[in-house]
């Protein structure tokens, strides 16, 4: 341990350093306990001494000194926990070493874009309470937004001005570092030799409401600004701007609240994502406190780095809109392939949760919350609405709009039982397109189509089903006869197998038909053409995963389809008979009766 390390270790008061993170009580003289912020408990196991410096959970057996708290909370290295703590304590960090003068100024930079931003946070704060910031703060009461949220999140407006902001912040930064901090435009040129021309710089942002955006340690670092020009003639930008991209800002590197929220996410252990500034603002003062914004931005992997420290359940409340729902969908894929466990909010009403919350109540808004479905609900019925009607078409579009979907998920478990509910849901009863679906899912395809060999689905199953060597003796040998059997059945009623097997080779029926438990595929094959058809399928099948009552379901489904095949042959049959009343018509109407009465008895599974 460095000895700066060691120097704020002694200085840290380590029951405070941990009571800013969870509630802590005195239970002795240098006792106080508290819930463990490492593990789910209902009675405090987590113990801080005050003289010895030390906390230990007698719970999960978490134990350390004040840096390994803070590292493990924060999910730090040392030395970032070193230095947090000594801020906690306002200890000055020493002098940092740079590598390079490169190196040096950049760092240089940085804390000078950062003084900026701090003093135009204070000066938007100053013209909002100012006689021109009326307009701001009767937009503002007209959301809803009360002066104890004004203060929290530091809202400011920017006067119809273009040289307010510069000349307070002109003494401060040379022209250049201004231009680089993003709270200014210019008009550049080029001259005869096409160089460029800077211009003079003014305000970017103009008559608008501010909204500070900081960094996970609560410092600003760039805003956005909501329009206050009702005009409509375009000439005050959009409706809402943000800074552009700056040593300090990248949009996709930054969740608007995590600084505030992140206590309460590990607490409840969950985050609520929401898509606007005003939605997490509107949801936070009213004591939900564990909300994030994206700030109308689907999710990048930096910021799902940034969530990860906190927790790994969220909860997605975007807009209802198209384009609220296309980003709750990207945002649920980048979270699903990180492992995430993730529930999705639809409000009534196609409302906003800021509007929500406002006309129906916070107990309204947090038993919305608690009603929150699983992702793979929300995503079957957008499956379901994009995609409607009964068709096989229509199935086979919603289960490759899922199947991307399920290929994310990274538990094999989850996969199949994602694809199970969407087959129930999405009345998906065929159990061959049903195995199709399970199979793509488990194999993490993205899209449902026509294999290599050839074969329609039912006739690769078939052969899967026929060859599955995973099963028991007393399983197999039940299957064939059951195969037999429904040979038997088809031969009897004048039907064919190579009707329904219409891709098979000459002769392969009888081989799968005869074949034994273990026997190779070389020796199940009698010609090459049937070798070369059996090694593709399972090449492509990979290891089976299939359990003995899915194949016989896959059975059943067979005789189904050429039970209804017979059917229709025997209806055309009658229909284009010149005598209904003949004798021959009377036996073929009977014929359809018994089999309508067997169709009947397998989809009911009797």
């Amino acid at each position: 341990m460095s000895d700066f390390a060691q120097t704020v270790k002694q200085q840290a008061d380590i029951v405070k350093v941990i009571g800013g993170y969870i509630r802590l009580r005195k239970s002795g003289a240098q006792n106080y306990s508290g819930l463990c912020p490492f593990h789910k408990e209902k009675s405090p196991s987590f113990n801080v001494h005050a003289s010895k410096q030390f906390f230990h959970c007698f719970g999960c057996g978490q134990s350390g000194d004040v840096f390994s708290f803070v590292a493990k909370i924060e999910n730090l290295t040392f030395p970032e926990a070193v230095r947090t703590v000594a801020q906690k304590c306002g200890i000055p960090l020493p002098k940092r070493e740079f590598n390079s003068p490169e190196e040096a100024a950049e760092a240089g930079q940085r804390r000078k874009l950062l003084d900026l931003h701090e003093i135009a946070a204070q000066w938007f704060e100053e013209q909002l309470r100012s006689p021109e910031g009326a307009i701001a703060r009767e937009y503002l009461a007209g959301r809803g937004v009360t002066p104890e949220a004004i203060k929290l999140f530091r809202i400011g407006y920017s006067p119809d001005n273009f040289n307010g902001l510069r000349d307070r912040l002109a003494s401060m930064a040379d022209a250049e570092t201004l231009r680089a901090s993003g709270l200014f435009s210019s008009k550049d040129s080029e001259d005869a030799g096409g160089n460029v021309v800077r211009g003079h710089i003014y305000d970017r942002f103009r008559k608008r409401v501010m909204f500070p955006i900081c960094n996970e340690s609560g410092k600003v670092i760039a805003f956005t600004a909501r329009t206050l020009d009702a005009g409509g003639d375009g000439k005050s930008g959009p409706k809402y701007l943000n800074s552009p991209e700056t040593p300090l800002y990248t949009k996709g590197q930054v969740l608007f609240n995590l600084d505030k929220a992140k206590s309460a996410m590990r607490q409840m252990e969950f985050a609520l994502l929401v898509e606007g500034q005003m939605d997490c603002i509107s949801v936070y003062m009213r004591g939900i406190q564990n909300v994030i914004a994206t700030s109308g931005t689907a999710f990048t992997e930096q910021q799902v780095g940034l969530l990860r420290r906190q927790t790994t359940n969220v909860v997605v409340n975007f807009d209802p809109d198209a384009a609220g729902a296309n980003a709750a969908e990207k945002s649920i894929a980048l979270l699903t392939e990180e492992g995430f466990t993730i529930k999705v909010v639809t409000l009534d009403g196609g409302l906003d949760p800021d509007r929500y919350i406002r006309e129906r109540g916070v107990e309204g808004y947090a038993a919305a919350i608690r009603g929150a479905r699983r992702q793979s609900d929300y995503l079957i019925e957008r499956a379901r609405q994009q995609f409607p009607g009964s068709s096989s078409d229509a199935k086979i579009k919603a289960m490759n709009y899922l199947l991307p979907h399920i290929r994310r998920i990274p538990q094999k478990l989850e996969r199949d039982q994602f694809a199970h509910d969407a087959a129930q849901k999405l009345g998906i009863e065929s159990a061959v397109l049903r195995e199709e679906l399970r199979q793509a899912a488990l194999k993490r395809q993205d899209h449902i189509e026509m294999r290599s060999t050839g074969l329609l689905p039912w006739e690769r199953f078939f052969i899967e089903a026929a060859c599955n060597d995973s099963k028991s003796q007393q399983e197999y040998d039940a299957l064939h006869a059951d195969l037999r059997a429904f040979d038997r059945k088809l031969k009897e009623a004048g039907a064919d197998w190579q009707e329904l097997l219409q891709n098979f080779p000459a002769g392969l029926l009888v081989r799968l038909l005869e074949r034994r438990l273990g026997e190779d595929i070389e020796h199940t094959a009698e010609t090459e053409e049937q070798r070369i058809l059996l090694h593709r399928v399972f090449l492509e099948a990979g290891e089976l995963t299939r359990t003995h009552e899915q194949d016989m379901e896959i059975v059943r489904d067979l005789e189904i389809r050429a039970l209804k095949g017979k059917i229709a042959k025997l209806r055309t049959a009658v229909e284009l008979a010149t005598d209904r009343n003949s004798l021959e018509t009377i036996r073929l109407s009977q014929e359809i009766l018994q089999l309508e009465r067997k169709l009947r008895e397998l989809e009911c599974g009797e």
